[in-house]
């Protein structure tokens, strides 16, 4: 074998033994793994169907004025039929979707890959107080490796969640569009894959030279919701001020969440599902970038 076979077989066993170590430490712990497993169920069950939104355009939500004298049945049964139609189109507008939770639903896929990307920078301080980093240091193995094995998995961990809440969401009543593909299932992973590979960079890259864990956990927090709320995770973009606009506009995780809609709920716009794909891509390798060579500069015992 050659000495360049040699290097690339050992970078990528360096890689699967550092991946599935970090891998090890989240399914072998029952509690860990379950509560993984059961938290977007709770966000689904509880978050998803408290936020009726649709219900707010109904006739039930309008109190009509007493009338004299009051509207005959027939009327009542006309002005339901009104209501109807108006909620119906009033969410069509905005969320381009009748049903509110299958909007949020797909939101929850981008809510989870931050909580779930953004550990990846604590695992980095964790190591480095246990002894660990020293260890992996002093082997072959390069410090890129080292960083590429912890992105890839929280992008597993991510994507499993994504899975699980996919499958939640279908059982909680989740309306797909009618353009919709089983295989678009495929594309809904691989634009997680590449915003989680981002993400989990972006933290790692913030975090590389932390010694305590308090300081990766207030980035987290800083960072997390602005994240979140600046995007259209949970709530359309064009009903913004201008300002939240421009920042949601540079969000990855709009043209994330945007992709899976497209996928999922919404008629598929190839041309804007190309776009999203290009721009999550571009982010992603650009951070994942940024994170290889700080880790070459800063990563140390």
């Amino acid at each position: 074998m050659s000495k360049t076979n040699f290097n690339s077989t050992s970078k990528l066993h360096g890689l699967w033994a550092l991946t599935n170590r970090e891998l090890k430490k989240w399914y072998k712990a029952p509690v860990v793994f379950f509560l993984t497993i059961f938290q977007p169920i709770i966000w689904m069950g509880l978050l998803g169907k408290a936020m009726n939104i649709g219900a707010i355009f109904s006739t039930s939500s309008i109190q009509l004025p007493t009338l004299n004298p009051p509207l005959t049945p027939q009327q009542l049964q006309q002005l339901g039929a009104f209501f109807a139609g108006l909620q119906s189109n009033i969410m069509q507008g905005a969320f381009n979707t009748t049903d509110y939770f299958s909007f949020m639903a797909v939101g929850m896929i981008a809510f989870t890959a931050i909580f779930t990307t953004m550990f990846s920078g604590m695992s980095v301080v964790w190591d480095r107080r246990l002894g660990f980093l020293n260890k992996a240091l002093s082997t072959p193995v390069s410090r890129s490796v080292i960083i590429l094995s912890k992105v890839l998995s929280a992008t597993l961990r991510s994507m499993f969640q994504a899975g699980i809440i996919i499958v939640v969401a279908i059982a909680f009543g989740l309306q797909f569009g009618a353009n919709f593909n089983p295989l678009n299932i495929l594309g809904v992973f691989a634009i997680m894959f590449l915003v989680c590979v981002g993400l989990s960079s972006l933290f790692i890259a913030i975090t590389i030279r932390s010694t305590k864990i308090e300081t990766p956990m207030a980035v987290m927090n800083l960072i997390n919701l602005p994240l979140m709320f600046a995007s259209n995770a949970f709530f359309p973009i064009n009903f913004m001020p201008d300002w939240l606009q421009t920042i949601a506009k540079f969000n990855p995780l709009t043209y994330t969440t945007d992709a899976v809609r497209q996928l999922l709920i919404f008629s598929t716009d190839y041309a804007q599902l190309a776009m999203d794909f290009a721009y999550v891509g571009i982010f992603a390798l650009i951070v994942a970038t940024i994170g290889i060579v700080l880790s070459w500069r800063f990563l140390s015992k």
